[in-house]
C-alpha cells in the first residue's frame, strides 16, 4: 500500500515538473532594452590579447684561452677602472683590455692571455 502511494505521488510529481518546463512565455522582448551592445569575449576576434616578448639574450663563447698569446694586445687600452665592470684587480706586470665584447687578462711584457671574461 505504502509503494503504491508513492509511486502515485512520485508519477504526479514528474508529470507536473515536465508540463511546467514546456509553457511557453507569454511576452518576448524584441529588442535589448538598453542602447549597449552585448559582446560574447569568449569568441575568437572580439577581444585583444596581450602579448609579452622578451628578448632572448645569446651569450657567445669566447675563443680565448688561457696561456694563449694574443698578438695584438698593444694596440688595446687598458680598462683602469676594473672594478666598475665587476673584473678582478689584475696582478703585478698585467692588465684588462677590451677586446670586442671580452676583457681579456694579459701580461705586459708577453701578451699572455691569463683570464677572460664575457663583458655585459
Amino acid at each position: 500500500m505504502k509503494r503504491l502511494i508513492l509511486s502515485a505521488v512520485t508519477a504526479s510529481m514528474l508529470a507536473a515538473s515536465a508540463f511546467s518546463g514546456q509553457a511557453a512565455p507569454l511576452v518576448q522582448p524584441s529588442a535589448p532594452q538598453s542602447n549597449y551592445t552585448q559582446v560574447d569575449w569568449q569568441k575568437p576576434g572580439r577581444h585583444v590579447e596581450k602579448r609579452v616578448v622578451k628578448k632572448k639574450v645569446v651569450v657567445k663563447r669566447s675563443h680565448w684561452r688561457n696561456g694563449q698569446k694574443y698578438s695584438n694586445w698593444k694596440r688595446h687600452q687598458a680598462v683602469r677602472d676594473w672594478n666598475r665592470y665587476g673584473l678582478r684587480r689584475p696582478g703585478p706586470g698585467q692588465e684588462w683590455i677590451r677586446v670586442g665584447n671580452d676583457y681579456l687578462l694579459v701580461s705586459i711584457v708577453s701578451g699572455i692571455i691569463f683570464g677572460a671574461i664575457a663583458a655585459h
